[in-house]
């Protein structure tokens, strides 16, 4: 469900309220532990954080003109979404982060390449997530993007 929100404020108090609880937590867990450098910004049409242009000039390679993701959150039709680029592009973040999971759940993690997904508020391990977001600064998740590009001739 993309949102029409163009501030993180505006996101958040457009949620329903048996979201908004837990989406509010985990933006709040986030911020706890981000790295400086990081901006929280609205991004295809969720609250995420990025790497400003004035650290990282050449933006997304997708779209040059927009500053390169770290991580996103999102209240979606049926789960709430983290999507962590650091997940996808280094292994041993995704294999601390599978480590550490099974002290925070029962069952293993419903995930694809970058994206976390919940199906119940209760069921979003917050402090794992905070974790997990202070887990690269922007200059190492920058060195990590280059890294798996591919070289241009």
């Amino acid at each position: 469900m993309r949102s029409s929100a163009t501030t993180p404020e505006e996101y958040f108090a457009s949620l329903p309220d048996d979201r908004k609880g837990i989406m509010i937590e985990l933006r709040k867990a986030i911020n706890k532990n981000i790295p400086k450098g990081f901006q929280e910004v609205i991004g295809y049409g969720m609250p995420g954080w990025v790497v400003p242009h004035t650290l990282y000039p050449a933006g997304y390679h997708c779209d040059p003109k927009l500053p390169l993701p770290f991580i996103s959150i999102a209240s979606q039709k049926n789960h709430i979404a983290v999507y962590h680029m650091g997940l996808y592009s280094s292994l041993p973040v995704l294999e601390w982060f599978k480590g550490e999971w099974a002290k925070h759940a029962p069952k293993g993690p419903d995930m694809g390449k970058s994206c976390l997904r919940f199906r119940k508020p209760e069921d979003v391990p917050l402090a794992l997530i905070g974790e997990l977001a202070g887990k690269m600064n922007p200059r190492e998740w920058i060195e990590i993007y280059e890294s798996s590009r591919p070289v241009k001739k």
